[in-house]
């Protein structure tokens, strides 16, 4: 390994040199209390920045073991390093030159708490992994500002964010003790019969559509209804109380703007832990709750989409359905059994982002057109079943539609964005104004079929040069010679998501696809190999630029590959009922 000094001599040497002859610095080197590692260069001042680690021993770091001994504290402190780190590279911006000179960069992150690969902690050394765009003028190698980078700023930002005695202790403590109850409560869920909870204080409303912080004025502190309080006694913070949300169906109801959709957000990203301050750092949610939606003009291959449609017009199959351009029930369907298959315990569904004809049909609908003429067979009829069946709860926002309340376990109006229980008014409603709706698509919710996606299908590579891998955007990615719109999957909160998801189908298609591996087994071995070997199985060198996915939503990149085709397994998923 070479040292610092050897660094400066390299890039003395390098100075005026093309841009090329930075790959020369490719290596470790060896700094007083840090070690410096460059994975990879640029080979152009205008393309991606290049890749940076410093790993410092623990002797030096000083991290006190209790900060990041289990599981969730050790993300929590990674998380928090990961901001501070962000904020400091924040004393060095300064333009050095073209295109990315200059630039000292790590993972961008939002208000969620994610495993993310930027800062890697143990007992040994701390290790950040960020971006430097070494320093170029037009095209040829400013070597002197490029030691002052390496060898004079970075060492700076080692000392601000990597050596504890000079951090704020407190703020850390804080920090790594929220997450750590908020993974507490999510494991207690289940303990109390719930599916989600929303802390009494909570701060849902956000400052607008593209700004996730919380709403700074006239924001209203969630309160729950005294029936549907529950309290928890969290290992680090001691009581909390709130509204919990019980397995089963439950209805949110209200009038517009009372923060219906609020809240059901709220629940949507209560899978992921958040910062502290954000306001939903206690909304919890069942990590397998999958939010769903129509979809009109997405692909989908060879699902059985039976429970809810058949008797297609043309003797179309529903059993093994494939489409390029879904309608919105038929990709309403679809996402609801692909999130099945997948494993998902808990649905939820705003009535404005979903299908109307694929949510109910009313009697005076049946009246006119007979059963016989309409394939669709209403959510609203297998509601129930899929919990009765499958155990598999649901969560509906529902404003236009009366006849859930027959269907419902839990009935919850927002009124000016507080939540008020009227689960025994629904039900005199319900009784005093009768359904004359008759039930539709049988006694059972039906099969849930896995499918065994065939690997040439899912291969970027097939027929392609190369893999080529582009995330644009949170929600689009290039995959091979495909555009994936991820737009509709809204649980996907990090463009870091996007990224490791994109590289996990990569490592699919290498390890598990086969003749015989079903999508929901590829799943769930992928999941085993990052929770016990990290996310850095996905890629050839530590990037530090992915974050934890969920498997739902891996799925559904895959699932939205318009080149996908899939074999049916023979054997149903089983009912846990």
């Amino acid at each position: 390994m070479a040292n610092q000094e050897r660094l400066r001599q390299e890039l003395i040497r390098l100075d005026g040199r093309g841009y090329k002859a930075f790959q020369d610095i490719q290596g470790s080197y060896d700094f007083a209390d840090f070690t410096l590692i460059i994975d990879r260069v640029q080979g152009d001042p205008f393309a991606s920045p290049s890749n940076i680690r410093v790993k410092v021993p623990m002797t030096v770091a000083k991290f006190p073991e209790e900060l990041y001994q289990t599981k969730s504290r050790e993300i929590a402190l990674r998380d928090y390093l990961t901001r501070y780190f962000d904020v400091c590279t924040q004393k060095f911006k300064e333009k050095r030159g073209t295109g990315n000179s200059g630039l000292i960069s790590i993972l961008p992150v939002g208000q969620e708490v994610l495993e993310r690969n930027s800062v890697i902690i143990n007992s040994e050394f701390v290790e950040v992994r960020f971006v430097v765009g070494l320093p170029a003028g037009g095209r040829r190698i400013l070597g002197y500002q490029a030691i002052e980078m390496l060898c004079d700023q970075v060492p700076q930002l080692v000392n601000l964010t990597l050596k504890y005695p000079r951090l704020d202790a407190k703020k850390i403590q804080r920090h790594v003790e929220i997450v750590e109850d908020a993974d507490w409560l999510r494991q207690e869920l289940a303990n109390k019969g719930l599916v989600a909870f929303v802390a009494d204080g909570a701060i849902l409303p956000r400052r607008s559509g593209v700004d996730d912080r919380p709403l700074a004025e006239s924001a209203i502190a969630f309160q729950s209804p005294e029936s549907l309080k529950v309290a928890f006694d969290r290992p680090n913070q001691g009581s909390i109380t709130g509204m919990g949300i019980p397995a089963g169906v439950t209805l949110i109801v209200g009038g517009g703007y009372h923060g219906k959709s609020t809240l059901l957000r709220a629940i949507e990203v209560g899978i992921y832990n958040h910062i502290p301050d954000d306001g939903r750092e206690f909304v919890i949610t069942n990590p397998d709750a999958v939010k769903i939606r129509a979809e009109d003009g997405r692909s989908v291959a060879n699902v059985d989409i039976s429970p809810f449609i058949s008797n297609l017009p043309q003797d179309r199959s529903t059993t093994n359905f494939s489409t390029t351009n879904a309608s919105g029930s038929t990709s309403q369907a679809a996402n609801i059994m692909e999130a099945l298959e997948a494993g998902s315990k808990v649905l939820l569904i705003d009535e404005d982002t979903a299908a109307t004809n694929f949510m109910i049909r009313d009697h005076r609908m049946q009246a006119l057109i007979a059963k016989n003429q309409e394939p669709i067979t209403p959510f609203i009829d297998k509601v129930r079943q899929l919990y009765a069946d499958y155990n598999v709860s649901s969560i509906l926002v529902m404003g236009g539609s009366g006849d859930y309340f027959e269907v419902a376990d839990t009935v919850i109006a927002m009124q000016n964005f507080q939540p008020q229980d009227v689960t025994e008014k629904a039900k005199e409603i319900a009784n005093q104004y009768a359904n004359q709706r008759q039930a539709e698509g049988g006694e059972k919710f039906g099969q849930i079929m896995p499918r065994i996606p065939i690997r040439e299908t899912i291969d970027p590579s097939y027929r392609q040069k190369q893999v080529r891998l582009k995330v644009r955007d949170v929600d689009e990615m290039v995959f091979g010679g495909e555009d994936i719109d991820l737009s509709a999957v809204e649980q996907i909160v990090d463009k870091a998501q996007s990224r490791a998801i994109a590289e996990a189908m990569v490592y699919a298609v290498r390890q598990y696809a086969n003749k015989t591996a079903t999508l929901p087994e590829i799943l769930d071995r992928i999941m085993a190999d990052i929770e016990l070997r990290g996310l850095d199985i996905l890629t050839r060198f530590p990037q530090g630029d992915l974050a934890f996915f969920r498997k739902f939503e891996l799925a559904a990149a895959i699932n939205r590959l318009r080149s996908l085709n899939c074999q049916k397994s023979e054997k149903a998923l089983n009912s846990p009922k």
